[in-house]
């Protein structure tokens, strides 16, 4: 009977972890997807003085949304190259980065990133770099980057392990502003 007892006291526990999971996971891309079709004034935060970022007008726009799936260009200066593009299945979340030239082509170096581990949090998503990543940037292979967004903010963050490099850039989402035209390679 003790064994019974245990085994449907774990079953329990379980069940609960998983609707747990699915929240958090649910209720990130909730966030998200309220702020599809709108587009943010973003800061660089760290480094400072990143030579390809500093000084430039960082942009991001929540352009395309469905029930498993998220793409947010992300504007540098004229170069409109970037694409983060979420996609959420089976309880996780992957993050890729969709890189393109001026004519649409995709770049040498695309579609690298990584898979949620764990349920994260409602307002916290964790991606670490997955052998698609690993192989194509193996310099890249430590690189954990993480999401993060409230009613005010969004940030897009990136650490190599083991070394200096972090990236981190926060959006205010208190005011959106005009969306940007299309980038590289999207068809109107």
């Amino acid at each position: 009977m003790k064994y019974i007892l245990l085994l449907l006291f774990l079953s329990c526990n379980v069940f609960v972890a998983t609707a747990q999971n699915a929240t958090e996971v649910d209720q990130f891309w909730a966030s998200l997807q309220s702020l599809c079709n709108t587009s943010y004034q973003g800061t660089l935060e760290l480094p400072e003085n990143d030579p390809q970022f500093a000084g430039k007008s960082l942009v991001m726009h929540v352009r395309s949304c469905s029930d498993t799936e998220i793409k947010i260009p992300f504007f540098v200066g004229d170069d409109r190259s970037r694409t983060w593009v979420l996609t959420k299945k089976e309880g996780r979340i992957t993050l890729k980065h969709d890189h393109r030239h001026k004519d649409g082509s995709e770049d040498e170096i695309t579609m690298y990133g990584g898979t949620t581990t764990n349920s994260g949090q409602s307002s916290l998503q964790v991606f670490p770099a997955d052998p698609h990543t690993q192989s194509i940037i193996p310099a890249a292979s430590s690189n954990v980057w993480w999401i993060t967004v409230d009613k005010t903010k969004f940030t897009y963050n990136l650490r190599r392990l083991g070394t200096e490099r972090i990236f981190t850039v926060s959006f205010d989402l208190s005011t959106p502003i005009k969306n940007p035209e299309a980038p590289w390679g999207w068809k109107e």
